[in-house]
């Protein structure tokens, strides 16, 4: 098998310097334009799909969508070479409240208020928004070289999505799985919306644990004392709950307390929730506005008034009957004071009211996590309201099952019972959003608050011509549902579905989905949930989970730790290329990558190097040859680097297939720099500047097949140094690499005695080099090489490659060991043999075993304390998690150089 396909001349020269910036833009345009991302359902080919995480149409690519995007463009451009139909689906999400922020954002510069503006106007605002400034997302996948295929490309707010999404709710709630119902939930009180747990992130505050009497109906001077960090809530108080085996409070079981300033009567009620090693042992329940205290009211019965509005300010509409004069204990007009004020200002009031009451027991310093909203950066209201579910737990059942059948895989297997553990406990999930940028719900109320959902606005008003024999006015529901809900129909909604299409049937189910693990329960679960549901199959086979991208310490990236990478900005330095390689290569399944700029630094050196390697080829004459054959190499070299390439092929084919990025990085690198670079370039230089020959022609004829593999192995983590290379170095048509098939290794004669032969010659050389460089040999100076024990096929050997091993070991000759071991030697195990450099008068031996003798008491004292430190508890359990792996890797580190330096001590005869 030849290297490529039908070879053509070269065109002009490589440049001397590697200039990324000068053809990636040029190469991208080009497949683009040529159509060379593009899926064809009319193929006989077996398709292979992948779909995009819709990155928000807000967005800017950040270094975690870089990972993202190099995993998938990689996986997708190799099953493209390998002859697959292959898909991978672009698009983009409305990201509702995210968009709505930005929008409304603008609009206050301008001096402007959606309110005023009125839904239909500032919709129509979003939408011109999303034309001029919604593709900046787009462009730069681009950028990344991401091979997308674009003529497909879909918007979540699309008519063909949306008419996904409507048929989906009506669907559900015909079936009894779409309901509306009043709980608590996640409430920003800026944006005034519910919001998913997604979009809550939970800060540590620093603030007070406030211990309040709650004096005890019908004994005089008696009072259950609750602790709390919320005392603005404790006006909806409906209970106190104690532990039922905790005996301090038994006798308070099933009696009352009065709630301060409010004056009602509250019950003691037993529930295990009260932890009497927390606090003061009781705690208030308040079950409108915490999601533990709203379980604790179900269990009980207890009723769930509510005493904060959607602004965070305090309300006392549904307590007004129930405040109370008691003396010492509650005034109503304190009470009503309180109407109105923000939440944190009736805190200091309500406070100032206890204080007066003398019903504050103590207050203790308190650091706690606070939830926030995300993007609003204020916190988080529980609050009770109405709202749109879906029955998640009746969903969850066949997607648990697919997962434990097989059907879906998660790669690593581990994440599995991430997936398990929320999916077997899955809470009703929430889909409407307070909005009015998203789809808005199908839904319409009668004037006796009647719902009709429906698809259309006619279909609702023929439902309730229906219903009430008459013409009735209705209104429509004004929230709009969770982006997620949207998302979660990306793998059939993208390809046409509720219409069958030809698409729908070629590219459902996906084969690998490739996102990271902080969304398998909110995109992941509910694609599977919705997909087998509407789709009866899985919405893909894989599920390839990756780490985070986190800086070289293994610190979060964010902005107030000034760590944040940019990489648009390293593309824009070091080239696309260095990047996907260092993010490939440190992507192992699962595993946090660490990034920084010094790490794509060297990348772009082994970018360069290939660069280099196919200038020295050009330089020396190779050329494509469509006239050479692997198969018929007869020279040792020629078929050791043929050979060579088989097992990189093996090497890298299972990596991808396996989704082990880090590992087919690592044969590329292995064999290009390695194998082909330094080792077959050097040998061959003297065949390639020798008299024509076999040697000479097989030399070339290799050097020319193995550069054309190398190209079209690297093609999928590298696309634009191997395009240019492959198109300039003359084995094909500009932007034709992308079509090329991945290669297949190839049969070699002799190849096993090649592989010996070849494989003792650089583990020769290479240890006569590792030995001069640990004793500190001047580059100058040449020695001659003294073997012991050496059979007479590793003498043969010696003499056979005699040159590379002058040249390359800087040697004088080989020759066996006579006589006694001269004083002076280092040594080296090459095989069955000893090999020794004999450098007395060279280098004072005595003096280098000393040094590295020191270097090593140091190194393993150095290891001795970071072992001792990782086995203290004490650490391991208080350190940061990024602390206390930079300490593993550190051990680590010393631990293989303290080997290596044990290593060195041997090689010094005594």
């Amino acid at each position: 098998m030849t290297a490529g396909p039908p070879l053509r001349q070269a065109s002009a020269m490589l440049d001397k310097t590697l200039s990324p910036a000068g053809f990636e833009p040029r190469l991208y345009q080009g497949w683009e334009g040529a159509g060379a991302f593009t899926a064809n359902p009319a193929s006989n080919a077996k398709p292979f799909t992948i779909m995009i995480p819709p990155p928000n149409v807000t967005g800017s690519l950040h270094v975690g969508h870089a990972l993202d995007v190099t995993i998938q463009d990689t996986l997708i451009r190799f099953r493209r070479m390998q002859g697959r139909d292959a898909l991978w689906q672009p698009g983009t999400d409305h990201a509702g409240i995210a968009t709505q922020m930005v929008v409304e954002r603008l609009l206050a510069s301008e001096g402007k208020d959606r309110r005023e503006m009125g839904r239909e106007a500032f919709l129509e605002r979003v939408w011109q928004w999303k034309a001029e400034s919604g593709g900046t997302i787009t462009r730069q996948l681009r950028r990344m070289g991401a091979s997308l295929d674009w003529s497909r490309e879909r918007f979540t707010m699309d008519e063909g999505l949306s008419e996904a999404v409507r048929e989906v709710f009506v669907t559900l709630h015909r079936q009894g799985l779409m309901y509306r119902d009043r709980r608590l939930v996640n409430w920003d009180v800026k944006f005034q919306t519910a919001i998913s747990d997604l979009e809550v992130e939970s800060k540590e505050v620093k603030g007070s644990l406030w211990h309040l009497r709650y004096p005890v109906e019908g004994q005089p001077g008696r009072f259950l004392v609750v602790a709390t960090t919320r005392p603005e809530t404790m006006l909806g108080d409906t209970a106190v709950a104690v532990n039922p085996e905790d005996e301090r409070f038994r006798d308070l079981i099933g009696k009352f307390v009065i709630l301060p300033i409010v004056g009602r009567r509250i019950p003691v009620v037993a529930d295990a929730y009260s932890d009497p090693e927390k606090g003061s042992g009781a705690v208030k329940i308040t079950p409108a506005h915490d999601f533990n205290d709203f379980e604790v009211g179900r269990r009980h019965e207890l009723p769930s008034p509510s005493v904060l509005d959607a602004e965070g300010k305090v309300t006392l509409a549904e307590i007004e009957g129930e405040i109370r004069a008691v003396e010492g204990i509650a005034q109503p007009e304190a009470l009503r004071a309180l109407a109105g004020l923000e939440r944190f200002e009736a805190r200091k009031a309500i406070l100032a009211e206890l204080e007066r009451l003398e019903l504050i027991e103590k207050i203790e310093p308190h650091t706690h996590a606070v939830p926030h909203g995300d993007r609003s950066g204020v916190p988080i209201e529980p609050r009770l309201t109405w709202q749109w579910y879906v029955d998640a737990a009746t969903l969850a059942k066949p997607a648990v099952e697919a997962v434990e059948t097989g059907k879906t895989q998660f790669v690593p297997k581990q994440w599995e019972n991430t997936f398990f553990a929320w999916m077997r406990d899955i809470q009703p999930w929430c889909v409407s959003r307070q909005l009015w940028w998203g789809h808005q719900i199908p839904a319409w109320y009668g004037p006796d608050g009647h719902i009709f959902v429906e698809r259309t606005e006619a279909e609702a008003v023929a439902a309730a011509r229906s219903h009430y024999g008459e013409d009735r006015e209705l209104t429509r529901d004004p929230d709009v549902l969770d982006t997620w809900f949207s998302s979660g129909l990306w793998p059939f909604s993208t390809l046409g579905w509720p219409k069958q299409t030809p698409e729908l049937a070629r590219y459902y189910p996906g084969d690998v989905l490739v996102t990271g693990f902080d969304i398998i329960f909110f995109w992941v679960a509910r694609m599977m949930m919705l997909g087998i549901h509407f789709m009866g199959d899985v919405p893909f086979r894989v599920v390839n989970i990756h780490g985070l991208v986190r800086d070289e310490r293994g610190q979060k990236m964010s902005k107030s730790k000034g760590n944040v990478m940019d990489p648009l900005e390293l593309a824009d330095a070091y080239g696309a290329d260095a990047l996907r390689f260092t993010l490939a290569s440190f992507a192992g399944p699962g595993r946090d990558v660490r990034l920084g700029r010094q790490k794509v630094e060297s990348n772009r050196a082994f970018v360069t190097k290939l660069w280099n390697a196919a200038r020295f080829c050009e330089m020396s004459g190779i050329a494509p040859d469509a006239a050479f054959n692997p198969m018929t190499a007869s020279t040792p070299l020629a078929r050791w680097i043929i050979d060579a390439g088989n097992a990189a092929i093996a090497e890298a084919t299972a990596a991808l297939e396996a989704y082990r990025l880090d590992d087919y990085a690592a044969a590329l690198y292995r064999f290009t720099w390695g194998s082909f670079c330094d080792w077959f370039l050097e040998l061959a230089k003297p065949a390639l500047t020798g008299p024509d020959g076999v040697e000479k022609d097989e030399a070339k004829g290799a050097a020319q097949h193995v550069l054309g593999l190398i190209l079209r192995l690297a093609h999928p983590v590298m696309p634009y140094v191997t395009e240019e290379l492959w198109d300039r170095f003359g084995y094909g048509a500009e932007g034709s690499l992308i079509r090329m098939a991945w290669p297949e290794p190839v049969a070699v004669m002799g190849a096993e005695e090649a592989r010996a032969e070849l494989n003792w010659l650089v583990a020769f050389i290479s240890e006569v080099r590792t030995v001069r460089a640990e004793v500190n040999v001047p580059p100058s100076v040449t020695v001659p090489l003294l073997v012991q024990g050496a059979s007479a096929e590793t003498l043969a050997r010696a003499e056979r490659w005699i040159e590379p091993i002058r040249r390359m070991a800087r040697a004088t000759e080989v020759r066996p060991l006579e006589g006694a071991l001269p004083e002076g030697v280092a040594q080296a195990v090459v095989g069955e043999a000893t090999v020794m450099l004999p450098l007395s008068g060279v280098v004072d031996l005595a003096a280098e075993r000393t040094r590295l003798a020191k270097e090593h008491a140091k190194v393993e004292a150095e290891a001795r304390k970071i072992a001792q430190k990782l086995a203290n508890p004490d650490f391991t359990s208080r350190a940061k998690e990024e602390v206390v792996e930079e300490t593993r890797e550190r051990l680590s580190t010393a631990e293989a150089e303290a080997a290596r330096l044990a290593a060195a001590i041997a090689r010094i005869a005594a």
